[in-house]
């Protein structure tokens, strides 16, 4: 347990430390997303993903940073608060290799940094949120707590209604509903805000004349051009216009490579579930199951809303898994769950008994590939190779002033 939780601090710092490195280098890039996305504000008017970008502006006139610092350093906090909140919900954990696998599989912590057009976007603010619901802080109501915090996370990022079935099952197992009950109606009650809300920003998008005043906005006080995401506000407003885009794009060989990035990405999380069960056998909707597997996949299921939407589906399958082993784990930690079929993994991966071929296996699966951002983008190799390679060259090209790379 200590040498996992030792591995576990040395591996979220170098990922952390390369992270603030490659958001410092690509904070002042004029055509990035990760800046692009925190740029949409209210001085047009109310939009959607304007919270966090109006918060910024305000924390750029209170400390007179410019608009791209001012969001570098949000950026920064909000990417470390992740990742001490990761740890801490992780260090506890009692590991197997499956279990092992799952946290370091490629689509999971790594991804972000290996795939840096997705760092530091607006879903960390819901993974936190996320992280704080599973605590274990007894302050915290969860009943208020979702009264609040699920606005604000739509306010935030409004996919995130997408993903609400994660809580919704937790709400579930927790409180240990069994039927269509009074508990059921209050739990189903604290969703009503976030729900009415999202509803209000999907059939209100923002209309040219308010994008326009708030791309002046932008320009004449900062300087900024209303680009990438900040731009599709208005070419891509609609719920129709999110739908009719990706339509060009599909094809068999997209499908079929992320087929195989979910099966094999989520593979020792699917395995988990597969032989995990609850104590409680008479849970509502979860009593329809054996194991924990299909009703895992039934809650991501809404993340297929996401990929006919738009075509990050590298980002929509990272957040997915995110959720998912969150999820997973916190029932595991909790002893909410029967796992003892999955003993020691002897009787589903025998040949990890091996320790050297376990290891070979662990670095190749887990550093050896990833999933790229955009639907159309083929698969990455080897990350735990070109992160720290992509920085040496930047230092190298951009600090020492050498070109030998």
């Amino acid at each position: 347990m200590n040498s996992f939780r030792n591995y576990l601090q040395y591996y979220l710092l170098i990922l952390f430390i390369f992270g603030v490195f490659f958001l410092y280098q690509k904070h002042d890039v004029g055509n990035d997303s990760t800046i692009s996305d925190w740029l949409i504000n209210y001085s047009g008017g109310f939009t959607k993903r304007g919270l966090v970008g109006q918060l910024s502006i305000y924390l750029s006139y209170f400390l007179n940073l410019n608009l791209r610092d001012s969001i570098l350093v949000f950026q920064i906090v909000i990417f470390a608060i992740f990742f001490v909140g990761l740890f801490f919900f992780l260090r506890e954990i009692k590991i197997n290799k499956l279990i092992l696998l799952s946290i370091f599989t490629p689509i999971f912590i790594l991804y972000p940094i290996a795939e840096i057009e997705v760092l530091a976007r607006k879903e960390l603010f819901i993974y936190c949120i996320f992280l704080l619901y599973l605590s274990d802080i007894n302050l915290i109501n969860k009943f208020y707590y979702k009264i609040f915090f699920l606005p604000l996370a739509m306010l935030i990022y409004e996919p995130v209604i997408f993903f609400f079935p994660f809580w919704f099952s937790l709400d579930i197992i927790e409180n240990k509903i069994k039927n269509f009950n009074i508990s059921f109606i209050k739990v189903l009650l604290s969703y009503f805000p976030a729900i009415i809300l999202g509803a209000y920003i999907a059939f209100n998008p923002m209309g040219g004349e308010n994008h326009s005043i708030m791309s002046n906005f932008l320009q004449k006080n900062f300087n900024e051009i209303c680009y990438m995401a900040c731009g599709l506000l208005n070419t891509k407003s609609s719920i129709y216009d999110q739908f009719a885009g990706n339509l060009p794009k599909y094809s068999f060989e997209v499908f079929f490579r992320y087929f195989l990035i979910i099966l094999i990405g989520f593979g020792p999380l699917f395995i988990l579930a597969l032989h995990s069960s609850f104590k409680e056998k008479d849970l509502f909707f979860f009593k329809n199951f054996k194991n924990l597997l299909i009703p895992l996949v039934i809650i991501l299921s809404p993340i297929t809303i996401l990929f006919a939407m738009a075509y990050d589906w590298g980002r929509y399958l990272n957040m997915g898994y995110v959720f998912s082993i969150l999820f997973y784990l916190n029932l595991y930690k909790k002893n909410i769950l029967v796992t003892n079929k999955v003993n020691s993994n002897r009787k589903i991966l025998k040949i990890f008994n091996n320790k050297k071929f376990f290891i070979v296996f662990f670095i190749v699966y887990c550093f050896g590939w990833n999933h790229k951002t955009v639907m159309t983008g083929d698969v990455a190799s080897f990350p735990g190779y070109r992160i720290p390679y992509k920085v040496i060259k930047i230092i190298n090209y951009k600090y020492l002033k050498t070109s030998n790379y």
